[in-house]
């Protein structure tokens, strides 16, 4: 049986300041948490339903998780942040800060505040094999649990660096670094180099002024009917797909 002191714990990683004190985040479903226990990531807890852990024992055991705890489905209402939780609920530790992995084409997110855009971009990259993703320092949080349930478990394959995007060149000197713009120029007529990074700027305001300095160039998505702008996952996923496209 859960504790009040249990149940408030793992409530109050829904809040930013308690993720980071206690470097811990919270992963809910059958989906998700399968995905972590084939993943590098250290999966401090485990809440589940006895259905669950029958069929899940021997990934437990193989894993070394010492701390799983036999649950039923009103406690784990209690502690789910989900409309309809889904048998299992882990704590999981927060990676240690690491260097970004060497690409040929990168994503970078600037001021992309909607957990659910930044958790589908992070599957979109997954999707298309981009294995790292830069966000601002003023992006949604990496592990708010908003963004980790829209990321479908995709977030075990991508590496999530925030950085200050106005260093990018720095930190790629050899990539071209293309900022995605209603201004820009017609994708259709790009030629991607090789070693690309693709800029994403805020859902409403786009990118910066001050970052587009920092720029190589900027494209856009030609548009054929009325609407104003794409939503910041969209637009992403279809300049990505010709990104790729291209690059083969």
């Amino acid at each position: 049986m859960l504790s009040k002191s249990q149940i408030n714990f793992i409530k109050s990683l829904e809040q930013k300041k308690q993720r980071k004190a206690f470097k811990l985040f919270l992963a809910e479903g059958v989906k998700i948490v399968n995905e972590l226990l084939i993943s590098n990531y250290k999966i401090d807890s485990v809440f589940a339903t006895k259905e669950w852990l029958k069929n899940n024992i021997g990934k437990l055991l193989s894993k070394q998780i010492v701390n799983v705890f036999e649950i039923t489905a009103d406690e784990l209402k209690k502690i789910s942040l989900l409309t309809t939780p889904n048998q299992v609920l882990a704590l999981v530790k927060m990676p240690d800060e690491s260097d970004p992995v060497e690409s040929d084409l990168i994503v970078a997110l600037e001021s992309i505040r909607d957990p659910g855009n930044l958790g589908t971009i992070i599957r979109i990259c997954d999707w298309f094999g981009i294995s790292t993703l830069i966000c601002s320092p003023d992006c949604a949080d990496f592990y708010n649990p908003k963004v980790i349930q829209s990321t479908m478990g995709s977030f075990t394959r991508v590496q999530l660096i925030e950085y200050e995007l106005h260093q990018l060149k720095k930190l790629y000197p050899d990539h071209h670094i293309y900022g995605a713009s209603l201004n820009g120029n017609n994708i259709v007529h790009c030629k991607p180099e090789k070693k690309s990074v693709l800029v994403i700027g805020n859902e409403s305001a786009g990118i910066s002024e001050s970052l587009m300095k920092h720029l190589d160039s900027s494209i856009m998505i030609p548009r054929y009917g009325k609407a104003e702008s794409l939503n910041a996952a969209v637009a992403c996923g279809i300049i990505v797909n010709y990104f790729r496209s291209n690059l083969q």
